[in-house]
């Protein structure tokens, strides 16, 4: 039972990391190696100084629908998290953890609505006068659909655990 949630204590806590990482890091859509978007910035590298120089992102209703999502799976997987631990105190023995799962489930389905809005909208999200088509996804968009399934997985897990002394 101990190995058992210490691995999906790990799991929750590679996966947070993970929605975190693809949240705030630079690379949702690169145009060159030199050149790439997140949901907050534009940003280009200098070869003068070596260092990457941003912009802010230039807002559209489906970018902040992206960004409002993106933030809520953190939060709601946070907050399963943080719930989690404190059913492990306090809830009796036999009893599910089904809040801890709907929460993480909940925070897999924003991660989901996200991706597929940058997936379908990203013309419109990117803005430019530029071919999309010239540009490609980055490690970021790739890493929010890799969270989808441990997301899922671990809100399954956690509606069927159940807690023991």
């Amino acid at each position: 039972m101990v190995l058992l949630l210490i691995s999906i204590t790990v799991l929750h806590l590679v996966t947070l990391a993970m929605l975190l990482i693809a949240t705030l890091e630079k690379s949702w859509w690169v145009w060159t190696d030199s050149e790439i978007t997140d949901l907050w910035h534009n940003c280009f590298h200098d070869n003068d100084t070596n260092t990457w120089l941003c912009a802010t992102t230039s807002e559209s209703d489906w970018l902040q629908a992206v960004q409002a999502l993106m933030v809520l799976s953190v939060v709601f997987s946070s907050i399963s998290f943080l719930v989690f631990l404190g059913q492990l105190l306090t809830l009796s023995k036999g009893v599910l953890f089904y809040f801890t799962g709907f929460c993480q489930a909940f925070a897999g389905f924003t991660d989901f609505s996200a991706c597929l809005i940058f997936t379908f909208h990203r013309e419109e999200i990117l803005n430019d006068s530029r071919d999309v088509s010239k540009g490609r996804f980055g490690f970021c968009f790739i890493l929010a659909w890799l969270c989808l399934p441990l997301l899922l997985i671990s809100a399954v897990l956690y509606v069927h655990l159940r807690k023991k002394q």
